[in-house]
């Protein structure tokens, strides 16, 4: 045996073909390998990278930082954008640069990113973007990054649903491995149909090491045979959206079925032609299909034994219609495993319509079998785990005559792992702030006040007893009051707000509370990092002072900044008419402004308590 030279590099290092690395350092990886691949193409091309960090994608700019040599000399740029739609709106630019005839390169494949609230707040730019289009020499790729169960948000939510509506092709990625190869998939395939194109990204598929194949030339791609309208489907100056719209609609989603058909993101992963029982799937529920299987005992002899048949979707939307048809051919049943609001389900409905009778398909729900109604099979909220996936396959199984002994074993041994798991809880811990953490002093509020929430770490404060209740999307902090206001007995509210979300978008909320008649206090918590995902700096190096001056810009006209003493900023750079107060004055200046009037602002400067830890071992606090 060798000894192989190993570095923690070698993730980057497109000369290694077999790397350690997880979703986030993927997303890396994809872009130096298109630029490598472009490169062996003969292509001249460069890479730009945006968007705004959120879980899952929450390390997303820390590893494109931690590269930036190995982007820069792959021609790669990354910024950070100051919000998602803002970042959207830069990406749609790249798409531009060479057809001016001013491009310094032949094209710039881009990719954002960004959580699925963040796809929300994005849709307009998407929208306008996807119409648009991409450079045949660029490409688009958004990274969507989806919280099915809420873990590090505020809604459980899901973002197929928002590209479907902007007509923007997904691709579900089942781990690491696939994050790069559909990656590569979407930049061929934005580039051949003219659209942008999406991955869909979950904590089961990101946040997850894989060693992976990474090899450039892995993934070859066939350019189907396809009728182009005239002037072709990529992005074009002087464009009006009304035939963008007609483009969009006749020519880009044909193009973009095509080339999955040419390409075959989709397959059968288990059993034959001529099964009867077929189990769909994609992305993290492919994983708990295959978990389930497992449960079962559905290995590959038993499944061919059963007459049952899988089949595994990469583009879930649009779908291949003509591979699905083809691989469903024979079927009498079809089970779609799929966790929230159904889009694979529908589209297999639809594909089938007309064209199988008698060919049944479970999804959200099954038939009853007595033409009565149905009963629900796989719900459309929070999420699917293996273990109830596998109860629900095992009893379709019996139901259509597949009954084993070994498969009435398997289903004993589910069943008391679903009793296990279900036990009611001995102990729970709630989560609550870091030791030290300035959130401990800066959230309470005097006898008598509320205050309502913001995003960020401050966010726990909902379940301590702190008289805070209410909170609100990123950047709309305050404006819950303004319109409750008028309708209320209670004379004032304190509003926490971060100071990311600060720069983000809540600026604009500030604003518009000084254009009400609301009695608000807003409370902006420095602590000079964005901790909730990581402890990134802030976009655009924002300030204490500057928050300050930007504050009495505005119209704020009682601003008031309390500090910790071990941390006071230098008074010279603020503006002179604001107040100073250490920390342990917080209550009495609290007193003192719910009753004035109108806007005003207690900005609370203290540094992240885990940032000072972090810093502390670097001996650079």
């Amino acid at each position: 045996m060798s000894r192989h030279t190993i570095s923690l590099h070698d993730k980057y290092d497109l000369a290694k073909e077999s790397v350690l690395l997880n979703g986030s350092q993927a997303l890396v990886r994809l872009m130096l390998m298109q630029k490598a691949r472009d490169d062996a193409a003969g292509l001249n091309t460069a890479g730009y990278v945006s968007g705004y960090r959120g879980s899952p994608l929450g390390a997303v700019d820390t590893q494109m930082i931690r590269a930036k040599a190995d982007l820069e000399a792959a021609q790669v740029r990354f910024e950070a954008g100051l919000n998602e739609d803002l970042a959207a709106t830069a990406i749609w630019g790249t798409q531009s640069a060479e057809i001016r005839g001013e491009g310094k390169f032949d094209g710039v494949f881009s990719l954002w990113y960004g959580k699925g609230p963040g796809v929300d707040r994005s849709g307009d730019a998407i929208r306008h973007g996807n119409l648009a289009g991409s450079s045949k020499n660029g490409g688009v790729v958004l990274a969507l990054g989806d919280d099915h169960v809420g873990e590090s948000s505020t809604t459980c939510h899901q973002s197929e649903f928002a590209m479907v509506d902007a007509q923007v092709p997904i691709l579900s990625p089942a781990g690491v491995q696939e994050i790069l190869d559909f990656g590569l998939y979407g930049y061929a395939l934005s580039r051949f149909s003219g659209l942008w194109t999406s991955l869909k990204l979950m904590k089961d598929t990101v946040e997850v090491t894989s060693v992976v194949d990474a090899r450039p030339v892995r993934m070859s791609f066939v350019v189907p045979d396809f009728d182009m309208p005239t002037g072709g489907l990529n992005i074009r100056l002087g464009d009006h959206w009304i035939p963008q719209e007609s483009r969009l609609v006749d020519d880009k989603r044909r193009a973009a079925e095509a080339f999955a058909r040419a390409n075959r993101p989709d397959t059968r992963m288990h059993g034959k032609p001529g099964a009867r029982i077929g189990f769909v799937a994609a992305g993290k529920n492919w994983l708990d299909l295959v978990h389930a299987m497992s449960l079962l005992g559905l290995d590959e002899q038993a499944v061919e034994r059963m007459g049952v048949t899988t089949y595994k979707l990469g583009q879930v939307y649009p779908i291949d219609v003509v591979s699905f048809r083809e691989w469903a051919e024979g079927l009498d049943l079809i089970v779609v495993v799929e966790e929230k609001r159904k889009l694979i389900e529908g589209q297999v409905k639809e594909a089938l319509f007309d064209v199988r009778g008698g060919c049944r398909v479970y999804g959200a729900r099954k038939s009853a079998g007595d033409g009565l109604g149905s009963e629900e099979l796989f719900q459309s909220h929070y999420s699917l785990e293996p273990v109830g996936i596998a109860e629900k396959l095992g009893g379709i199984l019996i139901e259509e005559g597949r009954e084993s002994a070994a498969l009435r074993s398997a289903m004993e041994r589910v069943s008391r792992a679903l009793a296990a798991d279900n036990a009611p809880e001995i102990a729970s811990r709630l989560p609550y702030f870091c030791s030290g953490c300035p959130h401990n002093t800066s959230t309470k509020v005097p006898e008598g006040s509320r205050a309502y929430a913001g995003i960020g770490c401050h966010t726990m404060v909902l379940w301590m007893d702190r008289e805070t209740n209410g909170y609100t999307h990123m950047g709309a902090e305050g404006m819950n009051w303004v319109g409750e206001a008028p309708f209320s007995t209670t004379e004032h509210v304190f509003q926490n707000m971060g100071d990311g979300t600060y720069n983000h978008s809540g600026i604009l909320a500030i604003r518009a509370a000084l254009g009400s008649d609301a009695n608000i206090t807003f409370k902006i918590l420095y602590n000079d990092a964005v901790a909730l995902t990581g402890g990134q700096a802030i976009d655009g190096s924002l300030t204490a002072d500057r928050v300050a001056h930007e504050l009495v810009a505005m119209g704020v006209e009682h601003v008031a900044v309390v500090f910790d003493e071990k941390e006071e900023p230098r008074r010279v750079d603020f503006p002179r008419s604001v107040e100073w107060y250490s920390r342990e004055d917080l209550g009495s200046v609290q007193d003192k402004y719910r009753k004035i009037k109108g806007v005003s602002a207690i900005l609370y400067v203290q540094t992240c308590a885990a940032e000072k830890r972090r810093k502390r071992k670097r001996g650079a606090l």
